[in-house]
This record gives C-alpha cells, sequence and structure tokens, in this order.
C-alpha cells in the first residue's frame, strides 16, 4: 500500500489530468461502495475463516490494481476505483480477526501494536521506492509503480494462504455454551451500545487522521505550498521510521491505561499536525520540511497510540462468534471517514478556501476526542483496559 497510498489523488489529477474535483469525489465515491460491502466481508469472515477472505482480497486486489494503471477515461477510472475499494477495503477486518486467533487475549493490545509497526514499516519503504520512482512528466512511471504493486499483493496473498489452518476453530470456541446464538447476526451487533458509541468517536477522530491526510496533503503539499511531489515521500518516511521506532516502547506505556483517554490524547497530537500543517504556508521553503516532518513524528506518534486500542476494545467487547461483524463494523469506521474526507478536502479545494483545510480537520478530530471520553462511561475497567489489580 505504501507504494501508491498517498499518490491516488496525483495521479488522477496531475497525471491522468481529471479536476480536483472529480479525482476527490472519486475516491469519496469508491470509499463508499468499500463501505457498503464491508459487511458482506464480516458476514463472510465468521462464515468461512478470515485467511480464506484474506487470499480471495489479495488476489483479486492485484488484479484490480493492474487495470488501474491503464486507467484513462472517467469510465475506467470509475471502474477501477469501485474495484480497487470493494476488494482492498476486504483486509482490516479480517486480518484483526486473524490475528485474534493467533495470540492469546492478554497480548492482544502488544498484538495490534506490533502489527502496526510492520505494516508502517512496510508503507514507509514503499513512500520510499515511490518517491524515487514516479515523475509527473512520465505517466508511465506512475503505470508500472501499480503493476509492482499488483505483484506485492499477489506475495501477500501467499503467506496469507499458510495461514489456512486457523480458518477452522473448535465449536465450543465459537459458540460459548449457554449463549444464545440461533438468529445472531447484524442486529445483535448494532444493538450494542458500547460498540456505536466507539464506532462514532473514532470516525471523528479519523476525520482528522490518515484519511484526511491521503485526500489532501499531497494537493496541499503540491498546490499550496508548492514544494515538490518528491518531498511527500519524504514525509511518510518520516511518518513510517517513527512508527518502527517508537511502537513497542509505545504499547508498554499505554499497557493497563485508560484506552479511551489514550485515544483522546491522539486526537490532541494530531490536532498539532493539522495546526503546524496549517501554518506552514508563512514559512521558508527549508523550514517547511523540517516543520512538517517534525509534525509527522507528533502525528505518527498519535498512530501508535491509536493503532493498538481500537482493536483491543472491539475485540473485548466482542463474542467469539460475531468477531467478524465486530471488526467489519470497526472498518466502517475507515470507509465512512475515508468516504467524507475527500468530500471536505473538495469542499475546501474548489471553493478557495485551502489554506483553512488543515484547521478544519483538525478542529474535527478534537470534537472526537471529546466523544472518546464519554465512551469511557459505559465501558468495564477491563474494556478499557484499566489494571485492576
Amino acid at each position: 500500500m505504501g507504494l501508491t497510498l498517498s499518490l491516488y489523488v496525483v495521479y488522477l489529477h496531475n497525471v491522468l489530468g481529471f479536476s480536483i474535483g472529480f479525482s476527490t469525489l472519486l475516491l469519496a465515491g469508491s470509499s463508499l461502495a468499500g463501505l457498503f460491502t464491508s459487511p458482506l466481508w464480516g458476514t463472510l469472515t465468521d462464515r468461512v475463516g478470515p485467511a480464506k477472505v484474506l487470499l480471495l482480497a489479495s488476489v483479486t486486489d492485484a488484479l484490480a490494481l493492474a487495470y488501474w494503471s491503464y486507467v484513462h477515461s472517467s469510465t475506467s477510472a470509475v471502474i477501477g476505483a469501485l474495484l480497487l475499494a470493494v476488494l482492498g477495503g476486504a483486509t482490516w477486518g479480517p486480518a484483526s480477526t486473524l490475528l485474534v486467533r493467533l495470540v492469546s487475549p492478554e497480548h492482544r493490545q502488544r498484538a495490534y501494536g506490533f502489527d502496526f509497526m510492520l505494516v508502517n514499516l512496510g508503507m514507509g519503504a514503499g513512500g520510499l521506492v515511490s518517491a524515487s520512482v514516479v515523475d509527473l512528466h512520465h505517466p508511465l512511471s506512475f503505470r508500472w509503480l501499480y503493476v509492482g504493486n499488483a505483484v506485492v499483493s499477489l506475495i501477500a496473498g501467499i503467506l496469507f494462504a499458510s495461514l489456512w489452518r486457523y480458518d477452522t476453530l473448535e465449536e465450543r470456541s465459537i459458540r460459548p455454551a449457554g449463549e444464545a446464538t440461533r438468529g445472531d447476526g447484524w442486529l445483535v451487533v448494532w444493538k450494542d451500545r458500547r460498540l456505536v458509541l466507539f464506532v462514532v468517536a473514532s470516525l471523528v477522530i479519523m476525520l482528522g487522521g490518515y484519511p484526511a491526510v491521503d485526500a489532501g496533503l499531497s494537493l496541499f503539499v503540491v498546490n499550496d505550498l508548492h514544494m515538490s511531489v518528491h518531498v511527500i515521500g519524504v514525509f511518510l518516511f518520516v511518518n513510517a521510521l517513527t512508527i518502527v521506532l517508537a511502537q513497542l516502547v509505545v504499547v508498554n506505556v499505554i499497557e493497563a491505561r485508560s484506552r479511551t483517554r489514550v485515544l483522546a490524547v491522539v486526537a490532541v497530537l494530531w490536532f498539532v499536525f493539522w495546526a503546524v500543517l496549517g501554518l506552514a504556508e508563512s514559512f521558508s521553503t527549508a523550514l517547511r520540511v523540517a516543520a512538517i516532518s517534525l509534525a509527522m513524528v507528533v502525528f505518527a506518534l498519535g498512530e501508535t497510540l491509536m493503532s493498538p486500542l481500537g482493536p483491543a476494545i472491539v475485540n473485548d467487547i466482542a463474542p467469539e462468534h460475531l468477531r467478524g461483524r465486530y471488526n467489519a463494523t470497526q472498518s466502517l469506521v475507515w470507509g465512512v471517514s475515508a468516504t467524507l474526507a475527500p468530500a471536505i478536502a473538495a469542499a475546501f479545494f474548489d471553493n478557495g478556501l485551502s489554506q483553512w483545510w488543515p484547521l478544519g480537520v483538525g478542529c474535527a478530530t478534537l470534537v472526537g476526542g471529546a466523544l472518546m471520553l464519554n465512551l469511557r462511561r459505559h465501558l468495564s475497567a477491563a474494556e478499557d483496559g484499566v489494571a485492576t489489580n
């Protein structure tokens, strides 16, 4: 993902010549498609197992990436974007479910943090590769980059296939004794108030998180700060490097602390990032690079705090036989925020208000932090991660 994640809008607008409005709204629309299909992947995960779903998603996503590299018209761009959204969005929920089956409950929070560190190591390496390969004046460089991404996706599929045996659990581990499970499904999931409150709070925080970075950072850096597209790869590498270096330390620091309070701190850290980005236009070029890089370190620290806690909360409140659906519900946060963030960016950029965009998304994430503190009242100490001894 790191090879191409940050180049989505730039590829459509600066390389293929589509308008900013079309590019950002296509990102929003494709995310909406991924949102609607997320429950399907959650149900499929509960029925056939997460490893099989991940294998299927990896292979089909590779085909979608190959198609995306050859889009040339608005119609083909829409088709390619929908394929990427539907297939690429199938990984998050099943991956969270699979990880729960690989580790014991007391190690989940650490496992999610370690997993996030490895993900970002890969994304940071991909960002460095893309920054050194792509050239806005040579569209072919983008095409080969997406083809390379397809090959990497196929390799991931092979690795997921090696975990096939974890798709089958004993019946008693899936349906605990005495638990009424007949007819359990999505209605049961959405009646869980704790889950609903968590999803809403996370969604608002995420409006100032990764989806906003994906939707508008490259546009803001290139068109408002008038910096080279190559510097985006540097920022993303700083982000990934910080996560790799800090994640294992962070999971130790937050152990036995209130998860919801730590997630509120994430909102504050992300606000700091957006505030610095908004002020960067008044800096010299050299100072801009330094300031945004430092702000990206702060943003990354927020990521290291958030990554272990969200999945840990969801999987502590989820019954085993509905775990795929619970994790798919959590992944809706990504889908909805990835739908809203491009639309919000388009509203700012298309109306000549791009200089206010960083402040707008920064304030949104602060509201999410307040909502997360409200969730704390509805969780037990164990679900909030607080030590009881």
